[in-house]
């Protein structure tokens, strides 16, 4: 019984070093007044359209009109 315990206590270190990272960026996204991590990369002024976007709407589309008739 010690072995479980001790291999689950490791377990935890393990787990908790590894995501250690993302719950430091998750504090730092979530604080009051703070910033996009990464900037403000959705332009909504000047976002237009590209020819990848027209072909992923058309694919969704397909895919809708095929699942929506069952």
């Amino acid at each position: 019984m010690g072995e479980i315990i001790e291999i689950l206590f490791f377990m935890l270190v393990i787990a908790g070093i590894a995501f250690a990272p993302l719950g430091y960026f998750i504090y730092q996204y979530t604080k009051d007044g703070a910033k996009p991590p990464f900037g403000d990369f959705e332009h909504h002024d000047n976002h237009g359209h590209s020819a990848i976007d027209g072909y992923v709407e058309k694919v969704i589309g397909m895919v809708k009109g095929k699942t929506s008739h069952h």
